[in-house]
């Protein structure tokens, strides 16, 4: 007795197409990841009140950067680093010396000579004599008199300040890692219909 098994489609064309869907679908999938994230961490900061410049440093990229693979990747970046992590973390920022802060205020001006004022409770302060200005900027007083001379506060000076946490960007990324399975699952889904 002889047996002749034969497949009428092709075992290895299916499989090889069902890689192309899976590549495919994997790399849709880490791009709609990748810019979501980008998405959510430039809505974060500009949510926090820290502008739509530090938010327009958010970046992504997709790898492969053409074509399709099952080992897609999308890499989230920052260009402004340092800011954007002191902001995340919330850090506690001291001068390099162990000496002053120097905070201005509004009524900082350009070229005044300053003045360290010592106060035993609260800041002490850089204070300049002049005048204010119709901003209440202190400006140079070119009045001979003295009219109108005023000691205007320039600088609040703290040995240290401590930033508020505004962002959580880990948060975000936890999110968009999550969704990665679910988004391939539905871009094969879609891509087999």
């Amino acid at each position: 007795m002889k047996l002749k098994l034969d497949i009428d489609p092709d075992i290895v064309a299916m499989m090889q197409a069902e890689v192309a869907v899976g590549e495919r679908a994997v790399t849709t999938a880490m791009r709609e990841a990748g810019t979501g994230l980008k998405s959510a961490w430039r809505l974060l900061i500009t949510g926090a009140g820290l502008g739509p410049r530090l938010a327009n440093s958010i970046r992504s990229q997709n790898f492969p950067r053409s074509g399709e693979s099952l080992d897609a990747a999308a890499l989230v970046w920052s260009k402004a680093p340092v800011i954007v992590g002191a902001h995340d973390t919330g850090p506690l920022i001291r001068s390099k010396n162990g000496f002053w802060l120097a905070i201005p205020l509004p009524a900082a001006g350009k070229s005044l000579r300053l003045r360290f004022v010592y106060r035993r409770t609260g800041p002490s302060l850089l204070v300049a004599e002049g005048r204010l200005n119709t901003k209440g900027q202190a400006v140079v007083s070119r009045s001979k008199t003295g009219r109108g001379k005023v000691t205007a506060p320039i600088c609040l000076l703290v040995p240290q300040v401590k930033l508020p946490k505004r962002l959580d960007l880990a948060r975000d990324a936890d999110r968009a890692l999550d969704s990665v399975p679910g988004l391939i699952v539905a871009n094969w889904v879609e891509d087999r219909m």
